[in-house]
């Protein structure tokens, strides 16, 4: 019985291994075909900012939002702040022209909530994948 309880146990973390690995290559910029269309910038309102994106051959929504967060982040940093807070995103797509109004709250301190990112470490990443920044 303890022997079964371990082979469970050792299927369940490859499993969340295996699962991670996906989230992971999920994130990272779209094989070859993509083509980055294009950065705006709105200050809305103190520390809230909307960055509007165009990008083609994005493989789902998933890509051009990161897009979007590669631009806030690198926004972030350039106006000396450290932190993004995601507000929202709403994504499109017509006739393979993908877009994304994206809306982030930045700041110098880590921001309460859920959905934030850490500017430095997102636009490493996005530097390292490809994608362009502001």
């Amino acid at each position: 019985m303890l022997r079964a309880a371990l082979i469970s146990t050792a299927a369940l973390a490859a499993c969340t291994a295996a699962d991670t690995g996906a989230e992971v290559a999920r994130a990272a910029a779209p094989a070859g075909s993509a083509s980055y269309e294009g950065i705006e910038t709105r200050l809305l309102d103190g520390d809230l900012v909307s960055f509007h994106v165009k990008m083609r051959g994005a493989r789902g929504e998933a890509d051009v939002s990161r897009y979007a967060e590669c631009a806030a982040a690198q926004y972030a940093l350039i106006r000396g702040y450290g932190f993004a807070r995601h507000v929202r995103t709403n994504v499109a797509e017509n006739t393979g022209l993908w877009q994304a109004d994206a809306v982030y709250t930045i700041s110098a301190s880590l921001p309460r909530g859920l959905s934030t990112i850490d500017a430095e470490v997102v636009a490493a990443s996005c530097a390292e994948n490809g994608i362009p920044m502001v």
